[in-house]
């Protein structure tokens, strides 16, 4: 394990600190999530105006093909400064890595600007309602027509459908293939007739997640990205990156940060006299030191041009059984007001 920095890295990381720190603004409490979306927008903006969005892209596509870990240095710094998440995140991390991996140069040119400056969100159109946890087993099928096809089905679990312009969607365009064939990956128009968003209203009275209907909504040719049945090869670009290895050192810093403001509050308010709470806290500290070390490892493997093993599968583990527990030991510490 390599813990040490190069020149170009460690000026990287104080780049990025700087600029964040002349850029953002105290981060206001927003009233709707309607005000939420569009200061999310604003900032995106800002950021991809200086080309802060999609560092990894390709520099000809707006990013700075950045390194993993120039990529996991910029999200260590952005939690640090306390910034919120991109609004336009499924366009960054998922849409737009699989345009540049399986898109035609058109589709490339049409769409990743508006992905990077959030002129444009987009939405993931795959779970649906009677497919559970099996990807493959989905029902929305897309019919073939002139110019194009005509798509018919139901999806869930849709984040900020009533925002995106645009959705990546999975159809199945041969009913008679086997499961994982006959699937294609086609960029939805959320304005076009046939489409009915339902919000899925949670009990904070937001409703982040939607259902989407799909009633004989066309779609042209140009939308399809790759090959026509072959989605699920196209498909599982976007869950690699779905299931990416930069998320632990964000949530790391976070973690962190949390743990460091509930040990304030704990002392101030005399918490540390009860054991268990003592003890619970001092476990947290031990359990992120453990899981800084392990992603530490990961970032020299990343510096080093090796993939990540099985361990990035117990970060994420290891991750959120550490949420839980600060959950839980910030119930002791603070009571009833925790939930507040």
């Amino acid at each position: 394990m390599d813990l040490s920095f190069t020149d170009a890295e460690a000026r990287f990381a104080d780049e990025a600190r700087a600029w964040l720190a002349a850029n953002l603004d105290e981060v206001p409490v927003f009233a709707s999530l309607d005000d939420e979306i569009a200061w999310g927008r604003r900032w995106q903006a800002r950021m991809a105006a200086d080309r802060w969005v999609g560092i990894w892209w390709p520099t000809e596509y707006g990013g700075r093909s950045a390194s993993p870990v120039e990529v996991a240095l910029f999200n260590m710094e952005y939690a640090r400064a306390g910034a919120p998440q991109p609004v336009n995140r499924v366009g960054i991390n998922l849409a737009g890595p699989t345009l540049l991996a399986h898109g035609t140069e058109e589709q490339k040119r049409r769409w990743l600007p508006g992905i990077l400056d959030a002129s444009e969100v987009w939405c993931q159109l795959f779970s649906e309602p009677d497919a559970g946890s099996d990807l493959a087993a989905l029902s929305t099928r897309a019919e073939r027509v002139a110019g194009g096809w005509v798509v018919s089905g139901q999806k869930v679990w849709t984040s900020y459908a009533t925002y995106a312009r645009w959705g990546i969607a999975l159809v199945r365009t041969d009913p008679e293939a086997a499961k994982h064939r006959g699937i294609s990956y086609m960029v939805i128009d959320m304005e076009a007739d046939g489409i009915d968003v339902r919000p899925l209203r949670q009990l904070t009275d937001e409703f982040e997640f939607n259902e989407v209907f799909l009633d004989e909504v066309f779609v042209p040719d140009d939308h399809v990205v790759g090959a026509v049945d072959n989605g699920w090869a196209v498909a599982n670009t976007t869950l690699a990156h779905e299931r990416g290895t930069n998320f632990p050192f964000k949530e790391q810093v976070l973690q962190e940060t949390y743990l460091d403001e509930l040990w304030a509050t704990a002392l101030e308010r005399g918490a540390l006299d009860v054991t268990d709470t003592r003890d619970h806290l001092v476990d947290a500290f031990v359990l992120l030191r453990i899981l800084r070390l392990h992603n530490w490892r990961t970032l020299s493997r990343l510096g080093r041009g090796i993939e990540p093993g099985a361990e990035s599968s117990w970060i994420k583990l290891a991750w959120t059984d550490m949420s839980q527990h600060l959950a839980d030991t910030s119930l002791e510490v603070l009571g009833p007001e925790a939930p507040l």
